[in-house]
């Protein structure tokens, strides 16, 4: 179930927070809510809510999800009793093998379902390039929000075995893996952070309301920019001009953000309504004047579990540089290759990484530090721009065939439809409004005046207007299109 549609906006939504929140109030009620806050019934009804709501992509897919979930605690149960502080040295050596190697056999049974069902395809293609043989990787429909749910089993997993946190209860784990805003698509938070607020949450007026906000922010990023953009490169001919190429890849380069950047918005929105506040997954990439600094403010919350659970454990740049940048390159293949079993994929991953380990080689040299921020800025985005071409293509074959007809060496002698057919009026003010949106808006300058509105009765209640006459034109767009899923459902 997606969060743009009138099943969850008119139906879920409403019913899901007010069982919740009828599940805290009774928990308040004299003893009988403290016998129910001891047994945990607003923690049982979010596990309910996120089980409904897993199970409506997939029905089957949820008795899947219950088992692994229960595998996962055993898991985690066993690495923290081998954790504890053994009586003698002999035991402390005994240990630390048992503990590093039940946490690779943990690791390794996520992985594998990762891979069973996502990477079994690329794998044979794999396999037959280097030995010229012919298998054929089974195709498998993966269980939803597979990437996302993977990366908070090794969380769950990594952070008892680093002590970071300790072993939750079987109804911590349950609550940790299927909480609903972020089970799909993310934002990936780490079990560290999730703990602490199972049982320390605060739901405030502030928080429902600044909570609420966020969600129809999400919502207009989503149905009235990134769906706009998404649905005329959906219907856009393969057959354009180049001045079309181009505004198309811009399209591109505005969905994908506003699409996912969006999700995240409605994701933490929903988690502060209920008391969970969890970090920012955006923080204005457009703005970014360099690759590192993209992946700084770009899907925040997969740098920082990439940077945890693979980075560090591989030594970071505590073994030098040499070994740093190594470090580095090795992340990004495996940022590429979680972002989809395709080659487009891993090069997209691979020209990140290389551009991250160019800077971070030439960032000390006085060249680099003279170049101006403008032009600076203009490389980055040009650098994200083709990248994001490869992002949107399957195979290399159609991507090639796109940077033709851009570059134009391939013309075609009938086009169809010109620039001002996809780009007329309302497009290239919804352009504007998205550029804006996405860079004049992260200014400081421009962040501190809003701060400052935002602090004064009247300008909050100005804003608050203004996010819900955005909310309800979104909800007109969302009545009046066909549905549109979030870009990164897929992985």
């Amino acid at each position: 179930m997606a969060f743009t549609t009138q099943t969850f906006t008119f139906v879920f939504f409403p019913l899901c927070m007010a069982m919740y929140y009828v599940a805290i109030a009774l928990q308040s009620k004299g003893k009988i809510g403290a016998f129910l806050a001891k047994c945990r019934l607003r923690d049982f009804a979010l596990i309910g809510i996120g089980a409904v709501f897993y199970a409506w992509a997939c029905f089957d897919d949820l008795f899947r999800f219950a088992v692994y979930i229960v595998i996962v605690y055993v898991l985690g149960l066993g690495i923290e009793m081998l954790r504890r502080d053994p009586h003698d040295e002999d035991g402390a050596r005994h240990n630390r093998a048992g503990l590093a190697v039940l946490l690779f056999a943990a690791v390794a049974f996520v992985v594998y379902v990762l891979v069973h069902f996502k990477y079994l395809e690329l794998l044979a293609d794999v396999w037959n390039w280097f030995f010229k043989d012919t298998v054929k990787g089974k195709t498998l429909i993966a269980p939803l929000g597979i990437s996302f749910i993977t990366f908070s089993a090794v969380s769950y997993l990594a952070d008892i075995y680093m002590g970071k946190a300790t072993a939750g209860s079987l109804i911590d784990c349950a609550l940790y893996m299927s909480f609903f805003p972020k089970v799909v698509s993310g934002p990936i938070v780490l079990w560290r952070d999730f703990k602490e607020q199972v049982t320390v949450r605060r739901i405030t007026l502030d928080n429902v309301s600044d909570g609420m906000s966020r969600v129809m922010i999400g919502f207009a990023k989503k149905l009235i920019l990134a769906d706009t953009f998404g649905a005329c490169i959906a219907t856009a001919s393969s057959a354009v001009d180049v001045p079309t190429a181009w505004g198309i890849g811009l399209l591109y380069m505005l969905q994908i953000y506003y699409d996912f950047s969006g999700y995240s918005d409605i994701a933490l929105g929903l988690s502060k309504m209920m008391g969970f506040s969890f970090k920012e997954n955006f923080n204005f990439p457009y703005l970014s004047c360099s690759i590192t600094e993209f992946w700084r403010r770009w899907h925040i919350s997969l740098g920082t579990w990439f940077r945890e659970y693979i980075y560090f454990p591989l030594g970071g740049s505590r073994k030098g540089k040499t070994r740093a940048l190594i470090n580095v390159a090795i992340v990004f293949v495996l940022t590429g290759i979680w972002h989809g079993a395709g080659w487009t994929y891993m090069l997209w991953g691979a020209i990140n990484g290389a551009c991250n380990i160019f800077e971070k080689v030439v960032g000390d040299k006085k060249w680099y530090q003279k170049t101006p921020k403008i032009l600076k800025w203009a490389a980055t985005m040009a650098v994200t721009f083709f990248c994001w071409e490869l992002f949107r293509f399957t195979d290399f074959t159609a991507c090639k065939e796109w940077f033709k007809v851009m570059f134009g060496v391939t013309r075609f002698d009938s086009i169809p439809y010109s620039l001002s057919y996809y780009f007329d009026t309302r497009m290239i003010v919804l352009v504007v409004v998205a550029i804006l949106g996405a860079t004049v808006f992260g200014w400081p300058k421009v962040q501190a005046a809003y701060q400052k509105f935002l602090r004064k009765p009247w300008g909050y209640a100005v804003c608050q207007l203004v996010f819900v006459v955005l909310f309800a034109v979104a909800i007109l767009f969302m009545v009046n299109s066909t549905y549109s899923p979030f870009i990164y459902f897929q992985y």
